[in-house]
């Protein structure tokens, strides 16, 4: 018998744009929720965001984060849509009455109106600072302190990072956010109010990671470029140009690496000579440009092929370099390689790579779909949600409230 999602029947409502948010909502929706995003008429601001299909100029970006949702369009500048908003977020039920958003500043919305309708409602907040401020990923990010701890070790200049790495992370504190306040009300029958700052998000992970306890302790680290802290990890380019990671980090894997290199006896010549203990991390830290060096002639005079399966016979922790394009490349190759990846066919786009949850339940991926076009859902959602009728929404449609196909 084919078990039930974890979260089917639950109803979060989202109204949030970019990353953190609608992040959330996507694991959600892949554990099995329904999430109904609501957007403003014509789209949030981030719509459009880059990148572009170069085929239809729909954004790739917006279709893959609000895959597997529902979708309202609402005209929010006026008192009818806002109401409709509120009242989709504290309608009755003992899965619903959850609304995940990123609207700072709009009292329309708060917690308090909220709770004023459903007093047990679960509102989760993401902001970009604590106080109020506004911050993005980009500008969190440079806060931090790890734009400066990235990049090689010849440069003082700040790396910004392509990867938004604290907008995920934050989305996953919103999903954690939501399971944890759902299960206090399944118990307790209350309600919660629960924000969450992007750069909270940012500063406690690099807190937790001690980072800030080191420079408390030793002042500003270090660059180094390529090369893993505290223990021993670098790229290295091979003959054909190609370029893979290599990380040791137990004795084993160490092992391997001189097995696979045919350079053990070097690098046992080197701790002689250095009087360096390299069967710790310490040790091999220290001495990670002698290391390379020893290591890098045996990469450059062999092919890629050859390196990897060397490497992979020998039992070496090692990863390949590859481009986005190449995953795509791969992936179209073969399919059934990489499972969490799936194809999709997108309307208005065309076949896109999705993904399927990374979480895989009962042994099995959660499985994945396309995005609605905006404002899709928005008369069958009222119709089921809030007891609308056609003429409620033929009315509501004309008055230039809501956006969508007609009601059917």
């Amino acid at each position: 018998m084919e078990l039930a999602a974890p979260l089917a029947g639950v109803r979060v409502i989202e109204f949030a744009s970019f990353v953190a948010g609608p992040s959330a909502g996507l694991a959600l929706a892949q554990l099995g929720a329904e999430v109904i995003r609501v957007d403003p008429l014509g789209g949030n601001v981030d719509h459009r965001r880059w990148p572009l299909s170069e085929a239809t100029g729909e954004s790739l970006y917006w279709n893959s984060l609000n895959r597997e949702k529902r979708s309202v369009a609402l005209n929010l500048r006026e008192e009818a849509g806002r109401d409709l908003l509120l009242a989709l977020a504290t309608a009755p039920g003992p899965d619903a009455g959850i609304l995940v958003d990123n609207a700072v500043g709009r009292d329309w919305l708060s917690y308090e109106a909220l709770a004023a309708r459903r007093p047990d409602v679960i509102s989760v907040k993401v902001q970009g600072r604590a106080d109020g401020g506004a911050a993005v990923d980009y500008t969190v990010n440079s806060g931090s302190g790890v734009a400066n701890m990235t990049g090689p070790a010849s440069s003082s200049v700040p790396v910004n990072h392509v990867l938004p790495a604290w907008d995920l992370l934050c989305g996953q504190e919103v999903v954690s956010a939501v399971l944890a306040a759902l299960r206090r009300r399944d118990r307790t029958d209350q309600g919660a109010r629960i924000e969450i700052a992007l750069a909270d998000v940012a500063l406690a992970a690099v807190a937790n990671l001690g980072w800030y306890s080191e420079a408390a302790e030793s002042g500003e680290r270090s660059r180094h470029g390529n090369h893993l802290y505290g223990a021993f990890g670098v790229d290295f380019a091979t003959a054909d140009g190609d370029h893979v990671m290599v990380v040791v980090l137990t004795p084993r894997q160490w092992s391997a690496l001189g097995t696979a290199t045919g350079t053990a006896e070097s690098l046992a010549a080197l701790a002689a000579s250095t009087g360096a203990d390299l069967s710790t991390d310490e040790g091999r830290y220290a001495q990670r440009d002698r290391i390379e060096a020893l290591l890098a002639p045996w990469f450059a005079a062999r092919p890629t092929a050859q390196v990897h399966a060397a490497l992979t016979a020998a039992g070496v922790l090692w990863g390949p370099y590859r481009s986005t394009a190449e995953v795509a490349a791969e992936f179209a190759a073969h399919p059934e390689a990489t499972r969490v990846l799936a194809a999709v066919e997108q309307p208005g786009v065309g076949p896109v790579i999705s993904a399927n949850s990374p979480m895989r339940l009962d042994e099995a991926y959660s499985g994945t779909g396309p995005a609605a076009a905006l404002g899709a859902d928005t008369a069958p959602v009222l119709r089921e949600v809030l007891g609308l009728d056609d003429a409620d929404v033929t009315r509501l449609r004309s008055a230039g409230i809501i956006a969508g196909p007609p009601a059917t």
